[in-house]
């Protein structure tokens, strides 16, 4: 038996819904701050070391992103093919 549920809500309301934060204030402000010092020429301020953490380490590596897809997908085939047999 499977049972499929659809919701159709904003984001915002779904945070709403779970009780979340609602950060948008503080996360324009940060933007704001990042792109101040950016504009600025502060040393580490640049587009490239700022991402640099998010694009060499852990998921954010395209081959270990490549790796974790792999295995899921592997993982839900062999799991389709058990239910099969």
């Amino acid at each position: 038996m499977n049972f499929r549920i659809d919701v159709d809500m904003t984001p915002e309301e779904l945070r709403k819904v779970l009780g979340l934060p609602d950060v948008s204030a503080l996360q324009d402000e940060m933007i704001k701050k990042i792109r101040e010092q950016m504009e600025a020429g502060v040393e580490g301020y640049d587009p490239l070391t700022l991402l640099k953490p998010y694009i060499t380490n852990g998921v954010g590596s395209m081959e270990a992103f490549q790796k974790l897809m792999l295995s899921m997908m592997s993982g839900y085939t062999n799991q389709s093919n058990n239910k099969k047999n």
